[in-house]
């Protein structure tokens, strides 16, 4: 916790803002949303389909938008769309938890989404504009921050929850009502102009133009796609074998303490340990072949009873969060640097785009194919599946340094405001 708190001071202040914003950002979001499906099916009464469509809308219209929302970040400024991102989520999430018709849910569950692919490449721009030469380290403290946010988010959700949906949301509308106020008064501008004679289109034909960037993009869907996991194979997993009783929901809230303690106990170290000794591109490779591996002992023959059971799912999660810890900081500190530090913001948002439509591709494959598998009685291959994803984008990463170059369109400019 010292080194933390050490690394947090040795930033200036906008960072250390962003910082604990991202931190009250996940506590925002995560206090409502994991519980906003039961709301929606058991005191509304929702129909699954008509829970699905809200859920979808809040999920296409952030991962959808991102690359909106960081056009708009390259030409307005990061700290506009920041707050405007923060000013449409507290809207959002008040509302809610006072509406109960499917068009108004509809509205505010997209309302969320698009906060989010407004404020998150802003974010993210900010970040590295400001870290300069330390952007690996600033990701690593980032992910702390927003790791930390999701351990607290639920817990503060559930006795929230406990008392009522509506307070819930709320109290996530006050936090971003806060959220936008603070970043008003106290965050300074930053803002990337694009070329005078620079278009949108033109811009948009330059960053999918960078060939080694979108190749990286690409590569990187497996790390999100194996990641995601933790929120959907692992837990179907952990209710296989412990139960959907009491043993169940521990196993599974244990599986999302894992990644934030390990993130908060360990990513500095991890991200300095591999800095020092691999460099940024090993790294991304190691980090993706840990994540591969991750699904093995899941793969393996285990007891029919018994607390072994419950070792292959944490095992994994375990590794998920090991690989996890190496890949972003690097991730992160790549992306700025294949856009030739120009309109980092739209490459964000591109970015986020790619594997956030990968997410979707992988999570469809992977729910249909552990039901398939486990009712053919070969449970073992969605998880060697997995794998083999895992080890084909370590492959793709590592020959992706063979790639030449290429020069986006539309340069790029920073000034501090």
């Amino acid at each position: 916790m010292t080194n933390i708190v050490r690394q947090f001071r040795s930033f200036d202040r906008p960072v250390q803002l962003l910082l604990l914003n991202q931190f009250s950002i996940n506590v925002g979001f995560y206090m409502l949303m994991p519980y906003l499906a039961v709301h929606l099916s058991g005191e509304l009464a929702l129909a699954g389909w008509a829970i699905g469509l809200v859920l979808g809308v809040r999920n296409f219209s952030q991962q959808g938008m991102f690359l909106i929302g960081g056009t708009l970040a390259d030409r307005l400024g990061y700290k506009p769309l920041i707050v405007a991102g923060c000013a449409l989520r507290t809207a959002g999430f008040g509302l809610l938890g006072f509406v109960d018709t499917l068009p108004a849910l509809v509205i505010a569950s997209a309302a969320t989404g698009f906060a989010g692919a407004l404020f998150n490449p802003a974010v993210r721009a900010y970040v590295a504009n400001d870290a300069g030469p330390r952007r690996v380290e600033a990701f690593a403290l980032f992910n702390v921050f927003y790791q930390t946010g999701i351990l607290v988010g639920p817990l503060i959700g559930l006795v929230l929850t406990g008392v009522d949906f509506s307070l819930t949301c709320a109290v996530a509308a006050v936090v971003f009502a806060v959220l936008t106020v603070l970043q008003i008064r106290s965050l300074p501008a930053r803002k990337a102009t694009t070329r005078t004679d620079s278009s949108v289109l033109q811009d948009w034909r330059g960053v999918f133009g960078n060939r080694r960037f979108v190749l990286f993009a690409v590569a990187m869907i497996g790390s999100y796609v194996l990641s995601f996991q933790i929120y959907l194979a692992l837990p179907l997993e952990a209710r296989r074998v412990a139960g959907d009783g009491v043993a169940g929901t521990v196993l599974v809230a244990a599986l999302f303490a894992v990644s934030g303690v390990l993130a908060i106990v360990g990513q500095l170290r991890v991200t300095g340990w591999f800095r020092q000794r691999f460099g940024t591109n090993r790294s991304l490779v190691i980090g993706m072949l840990l994540l591969a591996v991750a699904f093995l002992p899941l793969a393996l023959p285990t007891p029919s009873s018994g607390p072994l059971l419950l070792v292959p799912v944490l095992l994994a999660a375990t590794l998920i969060a090991f690989g996890t810890m190496v890949v972003f900081p690097f991730e992160m500190d790549t992306i700025v640097a294949l856009s030739g530090d120009r309109l980092v913001a739209t490459h964000y948002g591109l970015y986020n785009t790619v594997v956030g439509v990968g997410i979707l591709a992988g999570n469809l494959f992977t729910g249909t194919a552990l039901d398939l598998a486990r009712a053919a009685g070969i449970p073992a291959v969605p998880w060697l599946a997995l794998t083999a994803l895992g080890l084909f984008c370590a492959w793709s990463l590592r020959a992706l340094n063979r790639v030449p170059a290429v020069e986006p369109v539309g340069a790029l400019t920073r000034t501090k405001q």
